[in-house]
């Protein structure tokens, strides 16, 4: 056989040639966009997990997504220009949230591992979403009327509609509300501390910062390390203050898993019961929006929290609305297929299943202390689930909305009365007897179970 010539060589298609047109392709585009999805997903859960986790530790997050992701692959090139354009702009607005976690800590200065890969999410979900309304475009019929052209065109974008707030916002939230979290942060204590670890009963190792304990009792703030006026506030009463950081953010190990966060809690009240300055009958919490949403959950858990502040706690992810939350209409039936969606996607990216109900479990606390605080309108729905909280929760309890004040701002907003109410609180909670050496404060509540300072003469009377 003659081996071809020059001329027959170039005319033949080269492999660049081919990948150029294979790229040209809409089909082949949209694969090759899904791959570049798929690998960063693979690098996640797989080649890269976070410290102190495994690939075995995200089967769920792993697999769940790659199924999907390889069917619509498969299935992508069998389906109508619509279909294939509502697609493509699901999984193009899903992948570019896979990414956003990347852009998120490189921006930071806190880039790692996967996080790359991260941004190559970012390009092919950017690919898949620009390819969406060109497939409609090429696949337009002009044939009949105008109206019916329009009304046509309608109909081929509301699945597109209907993925995106039924599919893609409950799903790309619970991936960010897994996969972000604050990165390290050196708080702004001005007085000594000690850089701590906190080890979980799953083995993950936690970041913390200690100030010593004078007065026998010590709160743990969560989280802590921005916390700084809270934590100054308590040590200038004599408390030692353990600041942590949760699990997958700062510098502690393990996944964003806010769901499992009640484990790190009862690790920091473990490390705290081993320490000599602090009697074990003598730590209580501090919990700030999700923090104090899981605070609640571990001092129901346990009786090793004597007392706890939860400020800024809302409806956490997985409950869903309660019938006493008082949302009727629309907003009810809108919320409860996303609610749904939303609790699946993060019990698959967290490798985590939801938690029960706070208002089912606040009243397992008693007899020990609860203290709730919030604003209005606050966020996450904080405003009216304290209601919901605090019916369940049984005495001692007390409840205080903050004047002026912005989500989990109640420092800001009323800095003197902030510190007369928490001291006074923790105070009675975690110092008892020793509550006769200070005179000049006692906890009252009044009417609406809100607790009051009122300062009194040494010898008791106002």
């Amino acid at each position: 056989m003659n081996a071809p010539t020059i001329a027959q060589t170039y005319a033949q298609p080269s492999f660049v040639a081919k990948v150029a047109g294979a790229v040209r392709s809409e089909i082949a585009l949209a694969r090759l966009a899904i791959g570049l999805v798929a690998l960063h997903v693979v690098d996640d859960n797989f080649l890269q997990p976070n410290p102190g986790t495994s690939a075995g530790n995200h089967l769920a997050s792993g697999l769940v997504p790659l199924a999907i992701l390889a069917v619509a692959a498969v299935l992508y090139p069998r389906f109508r220009a619509g279909v294939r354009a509502s697609l493509a702009g699901s999984l193009g607005a899903i992948g570019i949230t896979f990414g956003v976690p990347g852009a998120y800590y490189l921006l930071d200065g806190a880039a790692s591992g996967d996080h790359y890969t991260g941004l190559l999410s970012i390009v092919a979900g950017a690919v898949l979403l620009l390819s969406a309304p060109v497939t409609l475009w090429k696949a337009r019929r002009s044939g009949g009327s105008r109206r019916r052209r329009y009304l046509r065109r309608a109909l081929e974008i509301a699945p597109a509609l209907v993925l995106l707030l039924f599919v893609v916002v409950p799903v790309g939230y619970s991936y960010l509300y897994t996969h972000t979290g604050r990165t390290a942060t050196t708080p702004d204590l001005r007085v000594p501390y000690e850089s701590v670890t906190v080890t979980t009963s799953d083995s993950l190792k936690l970041a913390a910062s200690y100030v010593p304990s004078k007065n026998r009792a010590a709160v743990i703030l969560f989280p802590g390390a921005t916390r700084s006026d809270e934590a100054r506030m308590l040590v200038r009463h004599g408390y030692g203050v353990l600041l942590l950081d949760p699990r997958g953010q700062g510098n502690s190990e393990g996944d964003t898993i806010r769901w499992a966060g009640d484990d790190d809690l009862l690790g920091a009240a473990d490390y705290l019961r081993r320490r000599t300055d602090v009697d074990p009958d003598r730590i209580g919490g501090f919990g700030f929006s999700i923090g104090g949403e899981i605070l609640l959950e571990a001092a129901a858990r346990s009786t090793a929290l004597k007392a706890v502040v939860s400020e800024g706690a809302g409806i956490r992810v997985g409950e869903g609305l309660d019938k006493r939350d008082n949302v009727t209409g629309p907003e009810r039936l809108l919320y409860k297929p996303i609610s749904t969606v939303m609790t699946a996607a993060t019990t698959v990216f967290s490798n985590h299943g939801p938690p029960p109900p706070i208002a089912d479990r606040i009243g397992r606390i008693a007899p020990r202390s609860v203290f709730l605080i919030y604003a209005d309108p606050g966020m996450g729905g904080e405003s009216t689930r304290q209601a919901v909280y605090y019916a369940g929760a049984r005495q001692p309890k007390a409840i205080w909305k903050v004047p002026g004040a912005e989500h989990t701002a109640g420092i800001d907003a009323q800095p003197a009365e902030y510190e007369r109410r928490v001291i006074a609180f923790f105070d009675q909670a975690l110092l008892g007897a020793k509550m006769s050496s200070r005179p000049d404060r006692q906890l009252k509540v009044n009417d609406q179970g809100a607790p009051a300072i009122s300062r009194l003469t040494h010898d008791g009377r106002p």
